[in-house]
């Protein structure tokens, strides 16, 4: 039986490119960045040129990229990284009802210490509503935060505009770009973002390296304290391989970006309309183009409740999807606050499939899965029709 990826917003293969890049980094080229002496230096002269490339992936200066350890650290840093300069009744932050948790937990953390949170509303197609960004703005407005793609329904966010408003009230603007990094241009000297995360792993890179970029002239206070490493803002030896690693996924990326787009772009929307036309239940859920370019959100009319069961029976199959995002694979089989954020009920918002494309996948992969996800949906709903037959 082949085994067939289709989850690459969980996280993707490494680029075997990268992984040539940062084996040395494990063998030969040990050494600790901080030390004076050759081996030191050969990890220090490493970690600028892996700072370069990400930085390039930008448009953005080398000392404008500060490594971490992952997005999800990155997006603390930038929240508790702003908001600790401030009391809390001087310090109100604007985001969204559908973040990641990264984003969402951080907030949650900084409402129990007594700072202000408000939640910007989400359209039915997953974007969210820039004019409800005016009305919410407050004199104390220090951050605004929104994720530049939905992790889960994929949607690109208008973080331009809303860049612009945050920065024209005199406040900051953070995007958590995890998902969207390397796949659609997001460069530092277009868009007037002041904070952007990004995480390796979600590019081809590896797993275990992450930054955020820091525009000129913003302060944060740091999290972590030690031996003064990233500007101070991130103490710690640097995960020298990861950063070679990272950096090199994002040369790559922005060499290949348009072309990879264009082709999963084709992949995705050839996927979409022939599963609607196999499977007439089947709805896309979210924006049928402002969206990143291989990422599928499906539903299936009737069948919401079975979505794990088509998740579970593709896994046999050998073909691996989700029903929602990696990070809350715990909270399997409840409704999406994703979802829900959207104006799902909960019924609905319990049913979605999230297939998402990536560098390596084929059209011979999906010619499988258009023969198999049929078939699936099929047996499913014959199970569950008789499951609610009424007794004789």
């Amino acid at each position: 039986m082949s085994q067939i990826y289709f989850d690459h917003s969980a996280t993707t293969p490494l680029d075997p490119r990268v992984l040539d890049a940062m084996r040395p980094y494990y063998e030969a080229h040990f050494g600790n960045p901080s030390s004076l002496h050759w081996a030191g230096q050969k990890a220090k002269q490493a970690i600028v040129e892996g700072r370069r490339q990400v930085a390039n992936l930008l448009h953005a200066s080398l000392d404008e990229i500060i490594f971490t350890a992952s997005g999800t650290e990155a997006d603390n840093m930038a929240l508790m990284g702003v908001a600790l300069q401030y009391q809390p009744q001087d310090c109100h932050i604007i985001t969204t009802a559908f973040e990641h948790p990264a984003i969402l937990e951080t907030c949650k953390y900084l409402e129990r210490l007594g700072y202000s949170i408000s939640y910007l509303p989400i359209s039915s197609d997953g974007i969210v509503i820039v004019d409800a960004l005016r009305q919410l703005l407050q004199p104390n407005t220090r951050l605004v935060s929104v994720m530049a793609a939905n992790n889960v329904v994929g949607t690109l966010q208008p973080i331009q505009e809303l860049a612009q408003i945050t920065k024209q009230h005199g406040a900051l603007f953070h995007t958590d770009a995890v998902q969207a990094a390397g796949k659609i241009p997001l460069y530092a000297d277009a868009i007037p973002y002041d904070l952007l995360s990004m995480s390796a792993h979600k590019l081809h890179g590896p797993k275990g390296i992450g930054a955020l970029y820091v525009r000129r002239g913003v302060s944060l206070v740091p999290l972590m304290h030690g031996g003064g490493q990233e500007h101070g803002l991130r103490s710690a030896t640097e995960n020298v391989a990861g950063i070679v690693g990272f950096g090199v996924a994002a040369a790559i990326a922005s060499a290949e970006m348009s072309a990879e787009a264009s082709r999963l772009v084709g992949l995705r929307d050839r996927i979409v309309a022939e599963v609607k036309e196999r499977i007439p239940d089947a709805y896309l859920i979210g924006h049928p183009f402002k969206r990143l370019p291989g990422h599928i959100c499906l539903g299936f009319d009737g069948q919401e409740g079975e979505a794990m069961h088509l998740m579970l029976a593709l896994n046999e199959e050998g073909i691996a999807i989700s029903t929602g995002s990696a990070c809350s694979s715990h909270n399997a089989g409840q409704p999406s606050y994703i979802l829900m954020s959207m104006g799902m009920d909960p019924i609905r918002a319990r049913g979605s499939l999230r297939i998402t494309l990536g560098r390596f996948n084929t059209d011979l992969e999906a010619d499988t899965f258009l023969q198999v996800l049929p078939r699936l949906t099929e047996k499913l709903r014959h199970i569950t029709s008789r499951s609610f037959a009424p007794v004789a």
